[in-house]
C-alpha cells in the first residue's frame, strides 16, 4: 500500500511543481503586490490598503463588476440550460458523438476569429440587420446588437457552451441508467425523475459547470472590448487598463483579488441556495409523508 501511495506522489509531483511555480507562486506574488504602491510603472515596497480602499470608493469600479456579474451570470445560466438537455441526449439518447463533435468543432477556430465573426454578424450591416430591414421588419439597423452587454453575452455563451456541455457530460456518464429506469418503474414522471434523481446526482456537476462558466464570462476582458462597447466593460477590462496602460500594478492587483474574494462569495452562496432548496447531495429528496 505504501509503494502505491510513493508511486501516486511521484506521478502527481510534476504536475504539482507545475502547479506550484506557475500557479501558486504568482498569485501570492500578486497578492504581495495589491498592498504596494505604484508611479508610472515603479513600485515602491509598503505595505498599505489604500489600494483597496481605492478600489472600494470608487463608484466605476463597483458599476463595471455590477456588468461583469450580470453577464457572467446570465451567460452561464443559458450555457446550462441548453447543455444540459444536450448532454442528457448525448449519454443516455445515443451512442454516436456526431453531435458532440458538431459543438467541438468550433475549438478548431481561434478565439479572436469566432469574437470577429460574432462584430461582422451582430453590425449595423451585418447578417442579422440587413436580413430584418429585407424582410421589412425594421426601418433602420438596431443598435443594441453590437456594442452592448447583449453582443457580450451572445459571443461568450458561442465560447464557453462547449466547456459547459464537456462538465455536463462528464457528470452525467456518472449516474447509472438503472436509477432512472427505478423510478420510473416507482411510478416517478419525467419531471420527478428529473429533479429528485437526475439533477440530484449531477448537482456538482452542474455547479461547476455554472460557476467555470460564471467566472470566465465575468472576468473576460477580450470580448467586452471588442464587442461590449461602453455599457459592456467588465472588471477584466478595468484590472487589465491598470497593468498595461496606467502602470499601477498595486491598483490593478486589489481589484483582482477583490473580484475572486466575489467569486467566492458568489460560490458559497450557490451552495447555501442548493442547500435550502434540498438538492445538496445528502439531502433527503423526498417529502416525510
Amino acid at each position: 500500500m505504501n509503494r502505491k501511495h510513493a508511486a501516486g506522489r511521484w506521478l502527481a509531483s510534476p504536475l504539482a511543481l507545475f502547479m506550484l511555480l506557475f500557479f501558486v507562486v504568482p498569485t501570492l506574488l500578486l497578492f504581495v503586490y495589491s498592498f504596494w504602491r505604484a508611479h508610472t510603472f515603479q513600485l515602491e515596497v509598503d505595505l498599505t490598503l489604500t489600494n483597496y480602499l481605492k478600489a472600494l470608493t470608487t463608484a466605476i469600479f463597483y458599476s463595471v463588476t455590477w456588468t461583469g456579474l450580470k453577464i457572467g451570470f446570465i451567460t452561464a445560466t443559458i450555457s446550462t440550460a441548453v447543455s444540459y438537455p444536450v448532454a442528457y441526449y448525448l449519454v443516455f439518447r445515443t451512442r454516436g458523438n456526431i453531435v458532440l463533435y458538431l459543438v467541438l468543432v468550433s475549438w478548431f477556430m481561434s478565439y479572436l476569429v469566432r469574437v470577429f465573426a460574432w462584430r461582422t454578424i451582430l453590425g449595423s450591416n451585418g447578417i442579422v440587420n440587413s436580413g430584418l430591414q429585407a424582410l421589412g421588419l425594421i426601418d433602420e439597423p438596431l443598435s443594441f446588437l453590437l456594442f452592448s452587454p447583449f453582443a457580450v453575452v451572445v459571443t461568450l455563451v458561442h465560447i464557453l457552451l462547449p466547456f459547459t456541455l464537456l462538465l455536463l457530460v462528464s457528470a452525467l456518464r456518472d449516474v447509472k441508467v438503472e436509477y432512472l429506469e427505478a423510478a420510473r418503474d416507482l411510478g416517478a414522471g419525467l419531471g420527478a425523475t428529473f429533479f429528485r434523481v437526475l439533477l440530484p446526482l449531477t448537482l456538482n456537476g452542474v455547479i461547476g459547470a455554472f460557476m467555470f462558466t460564471f467566472v470566465l464570462a465575468a472576468g473576460d476582458y477580450v470580448t467586452p472590448q471588442l464587442v461590449g462597447g461602453r455599457q459592456g466593460i467588465t472588471t477584466g477590462v478595468l484590472v487589465a487598463n491598470q497593468f498595461k496602460l496606467t502602470g499601477n500594478w498595486p491598483y490593478g492587483a486589489s481589484m483582482a483579488f477583490l473580484l475572486l474574494a466575489l467569486f467566492l462569495f458568489v460560490y458559497f452562496l450557490v451552495i447555501q441556495l442548493t442547500k435550502v432548496a434540498r438538492l445538496a447531495p445528502g439531502s433527503r429528496f423526498h417529502d416525510a409523508a
